[in-house]
């Protein structure tokens, strides 16, 4: 399994542990990523996703999963969540 929220897209990044004497040794910075459950206002049904907790943030604070996906860049999707903002075109169009 990707280690890829699947709302943002943030992965993980690389840098430097580094000590006191300056010594610089690789190492990787994981994304928090959680499984939650979002409801969908237009779906009327609940959606399983794996996203970072910064992206649960994100969608609360402009008010739902359907208002995050509408205005999020297809770019950024995983294809699960760009199938979902397809529905919910369709389900507010319809």
């Amino acid at each position: 399994m990707a280690r890829r929220c699947e709302l943002t897209g943030k992965g993980v990044m690389m840098g430097n542990n580094v000590s006191h004497a300056l010594n610089r040794t690789r190492r990787r910075f994981l994304p928090n990523l959680v499984n939650v459950t979002l409801i969908s206002d237009a779906l009327n049904r609940p959606v399983k996703l794996r996203i970072a907790t910064s992206a649960l943030r994100t969608v609360e604070h402009r008010g739902g999963l359907d208002a995050f996906l509408l205005k999020q860049d297809d770019a950024d999707l995983s294809p699960l969540a760009q199938g979902l903002k397809k529905e919910i075109r369709a389900a507010l169009a319809g």
